[in-house]
């Protein structure tokens, strides 16, 4: 029997994308097979994610579980990968004494020499290094899994914005030469994905490195261009952006090539100039309001998410009131926001707090209420269109029914076999839901 791999994944999708690596390596260095049940594995691991408040919490509460299981099986080896690893390093395994593995974002693909450095030794293997492209070059080929699949183009950020910490725990931007990058989403392709999602904290900074040694490199516009033309893939989407490199040629994308979702993630945090100024997002809002008119004049009906931090410190009635009216002018249907928390060890956490926490609060709640009318908005303007949808699983809902996304990032609903799924079919979109759509097939 092979041995048995339990993964806790917390955070974005590139987490997800790295636990499918981790799975991947150790799939084939020493044979396991992943298992969805934590007490009967052989090695569990938690990926972990340092953006949200109190994650270094959550993480040893999730080890202190574990420790139990670790007692009545002493042989059962325990790991801590992810942003928390890399900023913690060698304290976790001082503070949660069980812990075996401790390893980077970028050091994943040495996860094989940990476990077997741990097994030799009987002490804990540690390894949060930045070796750059290297992990690339040692994961195994890829490995579909439906009709959709995450690829990773870049690692690390150099911007440097005073609330994050991610350039702190995942390094600076390194981006993968463009032959890799190709080459994994053919292969891809051949195992039947039919949509790519192209991955990095800042993924429009890609710069891929092009040919043998000809010192040109390729961008993120025209990665997507070549990408297009790969036998098989019908629909590319990418994330995380960064506004102050929503370059000319990406928006110019959007017009010019149509296997480019209408869809665009773009992070924003604040609709207040200084707010903006005191986060360093490198932008005014009048830019980027003006980035956003060009790029749904290049693809009407684009469905626009963004991100929003509410309460950084000393936000304003007026610097959050500003936030509101952004989000009427860009009409975002759909975001990711938060409340304001300090990430220890970046510049915002040594800014005075003076927003109360029942205040932010309030004013979260304000912010996705007004997202919401336009999130209803958008859908109700597709009610009564046909959209191509990618099926990709049976419905939640059962009944025979399938499901899958539209262009603009859409899930729908409608009866169908499921010897569609991986296909493109056109849906009659007949009603809107709070969280999906329904449909008939045309």
């Amino acid at each position: 029997m092979n041995p048995k791999l339990y993964l806790l994944t917390y955070g974005c999708q590139m987490n997800e994308y790295d636990s499918s690596k981790m799975a991947d390596v150790l799939g084939k260095s020493h044979g396991f097979e992943r298992t969805l049940v934590p007490e009967e594995a052989d090695v569990l691991l938690i990926n972990t994610c340092s953006v949200r408040e109190k994650a270094q919490e959550k993480v040893f509460s999730e080890l202190g579980r574990w420790r139990e299981w670790k007692q009545a099986r002493p042989g059962r080896v325990i790991g801590v990968g992810g942003c928390v690893a890399s900023q913690e390093g060698e304290q976790i395994s001082a503070r949660a004494p069980h812990v075996d593995l401790v390893f980077g974002p970028q050091t994943l693909h040495r996860l094989p020499e940990l476990l077997d450095q741990n097994r030799r030794t009987a002490r804990p293997a540690v390894d949060i290094s930045f070796p750059e492209i290297e992990k690339f070059d040692r994961l195994p080929e890829p490995r579909a899994e439906g009709p959709t699949a995450f690829v990773s183009i870049m690692e690390g950020c150099s911007k440097y914005c005073t609330f994050c910490i991610v350039p702190y725990t995942r390094g600076p931007e390194v981006s993968r030469p463009l032959d890799g990058v190709l080459v994994e989403i053919a292969q891809l392709a051949e195992q039947g994905v039919r949509e790519v999602t192209l991955l990095g904290q800042n993924v429009n900074a890609y710069r891929g490195p092009m040919g043998n040694n000809s010192g040109e490199f390729c961008d993120l516009a025209l990665l997507i261009g070549y990408v297009a033309r790969i036998p098989g893939i019908e629909r590319i989407r990418y994330t995380t952006s960064h506004p102050a490199e929503f370059t000319d040629a990406l928006i110019d994308a959007f017009g010019d090539e149509p296997k480019l979702a209408s869809y665009l993630h773009l992070p924003v945090q604040s609709g207040s100039d200084r707010i903006l100024g005191m986060m360093k997002r490198g932008y005014t809002r009048a830019q980027f309001v003006d980035k956003i008119r060009r790029v749904k004049a290049a693809r009407p009906g684009l469905s626009l998410s963004t991100d929003f931090i509410v309460g950084f410190p000393s936000e304003s009635e007026d610097d959050f009131a500003r936030t509101l009216d952004l989000i009427d002018e860009c009409e975002f249907d759909s975001a990711y926001s938060f409340v304001y928390s300090a990430r220890p060890g970046t510049p915002a956490a040594n800014l005075r707090d003076l927003v109360p926490p029942e205040l932010k609060q309030q004013r979260l709640q304000q912010l996705q209420a007004r997202i919401r009318v336009h999130d209803d908005a958008f859908k109700q303007r597709l009610v009564g269109t046909v959209q191509s949808v990618l099926v990709e699983r049976p419905s939640r809902r059962g009944g025979g029914q399938m499901t899958g996304k539209t262009s603009s990032n859409r899930s729908v609903n409608f009866d169908a076999p499921p010897g569609l799924a991986g296909q493109f079919v056109d849906v009659s979109i007949t009603e809107m839901t709070t969280n999906s759509l329904r449909g008939v097939r045309v």
